[in-house]
């Protein structure tokens, strides 16, 4: 079986910055793969390459095994099949319900399906209760989750979330890890990509990961080997805390 997602030979420079520097990746269907690093690493520019908000100066993207091209109409169709999670929370000047609902209904759903999945997402995530609430007025985890919802909410076959939960305490790391599982174990299918700096989500989370420095991914392992045995020095050290970035 082909990778869900698979880049080859990827470089992205801005001026005289090289972010990304000749990436080679595959990413399986149906896992959760960490991309680990320090801030400044192209961790962010890879995930967005992926998600075709950035092109790469060189390089191929492909999904099960079919290339894909930023800007062409193959690209506007698969993006609909991909569901992303910022670490700032972006979400639209109206309800909360109104702002999940708007995700299925520029997908075409018909109301009633629309009304029901929207109950079982508010259910799901928290928010219930907020229902009428202008999203904008959530505190900032409530946002989040808001957010997360409605990358998830028609059931995309690959989520990228980067960063998404920096800014936020302890319950709604756990609520947003918790749904970050279920939308995983839904379909065994699904992929899921996370870009962190957080050692310890990843190691919750990834079944298996990279490591990207100055651009490049200097090792790709699964998680045990990745925590117990890196083969990098500098994933080791950055395993164990001793890199200042």
């Amino acid at each position: 079986m082909s990778a869900a997602i698979d880049l080859k030979g990827v470089t992205k420079q801005f001026n005289d910055v090289t972010a990304v520097k000749d990436v080679d990746v595959s990413i399986a269907h149906g896992e959760i793969f960490g991309i680990l690093g320090p801030s400044g690493s192209g961790k962010s520019t890879l995930l967005r390459i992926i998600d075709f908000l950035e092109t790469p100066d060189t390089g191929k993207l492909f999904f099960d095994g079919v290339e894909i091209c930023a800007g062409t109409v193959a690209a506007g169709k698969k993006m609909r099949e991909i569901g992303m999670v910022l670490q700032k929370p972006v979400v639209l000047n109206r309800s909360v319900a109104n702002n999940l609902a708007y995700s299925l209904f520029i997908r075409g759903w018909d109301e009633k399906k629309i009304d029901a999945r929207v109950d079982k997402e508010l259910r799901r995530c928290g928010l219930s209760d907020r229902r009428r609430k202008n999203a904008r007025t959530l505190s900032g985890g409530e946002m989040q989750r808001l957010s997360f919802a409605r990358s998830t909410v028609y059931g995309p076959k690959i989520l990228l979330l980067d960063e998404f939960a920096a800014n936020l305490d302890p319950r709604n790391v756990g609520l947003l890890e918790e749904q970050i599982r279920r939308y995983s174990s839904e379909d065994p299918s699904r992929t899921v990509v996370i870009v962190t700096h957080n050692i310890f989500q990843a190691k919750r989370l990834c079944t298996r990961l990279a490591l990207m420095w100055d651009g490049e991914i200097v090792e790709i392992s699964d998680k045990n080997a990745f925590f117990e045995n890196p083969r990098d020095p500098r994933s080791s050290a950055f395993v164990k805390g001793d890199l200042v970035y």
